[in-house]
């Protein structure tokens, strides 16, 4: 099976190396596209840029660049990385031993950062998401292309476009969850404050159940606020 790693980015020049450096032992059955939305050269013209397979510029919106970048892969197999996340290790032979016939799935997660209570929150999501069959993008989305393909791709929405494709994706099949975790970082929970952005975080999912616009939902994220000023 050939898989293509996906991979949205904003002004990350200065980071994106450390994301994609644990991927080159990957390449030989992988190929791993950045679609990048700083709308400059900035990142297509670093120095790292040969990490990667492809470096494609795209407006702003995660769903939007991760769409663009599906249309441009060559796997069989797609799995969405945010910049900010690490694979386990074995992740790709640990996808396929578990596809069967499941289309999609996820990773467990763990957040990196000093507080106690990151492990608690990896844990709560790691379980609600069993409970519930929904994945968030932290989680390391993937899904096969065929069933990708069948839902209409990522709904091209301002936030929780990660809960959309998961409820399309469990109409096919169940959700692989699967044990190994990922690592993404603990650093906006820190910022924000971590009960402020528990609190944030529910509120932002109630509001997108009874169906608030994702526009507005998607600038009190990127503020870290409850209401619109």
């Amino acid at each position: 099976m050939k898989f293509s790693i996906i991979i949205p980015t904003l002004n990350e020049e200065k980071t994106i190396a450390s994301c994609l450096l644990p991927l080159q032992a990957l390449r030989s059955n992988c190929d791993i596209i950045i679609v990048d939305a700083a709308n400059d050269q900035s990142l297509i013209d670093y120095p790292h840029a040969h990490l990667a397979d492809k470096i494609i510029s795209s407006t702003k919106g995660r769903a939007r660049q991760m769409n663009i970048g599906a249309s441009h892969a060559t796997g069989d197999l797609l799995i969405f990385l945010h910049a900010d996340t690490y694979l386990p290790e074995n992740a790709l032979q640990l996808i396929e031993q578990h596809l069967s016939n499941k289309q999609w799935g996820r990773f467990d997660i763990r957040l990196n950062g000093d507080h106690f209570m990151l492990n608690i929150i990896a844990w709560m999501m790691n379980r609600r998401s069993r409970l519930t069959g929904i994945a968030t993008g932290d989680q390391v989305i993937f899904v096969t292309r065929k069933a990708f393909a069948a839902v209409g791709h990522y709904p091209e929405i301002a936030l929780m476009e990660d809960i959309a494709l998961s409820k399309a994706l469990k109409k096919i099949s169940p959700p692989i969850c699967l044990k190994a975790k990922v690592t993404s970082s603990g650093r906006r929970w820190e910022r924000y404050g971590i009960y402020r952005t528990i609190l944030l975080m529910w509120s932002l999912r109630l509001r997108y159940f009874f169906g608030a616009d994702s526009q507005l939902l998607a600038a009190l994220y990127s503020r870290g606020q409850f209401w619109k000023p």
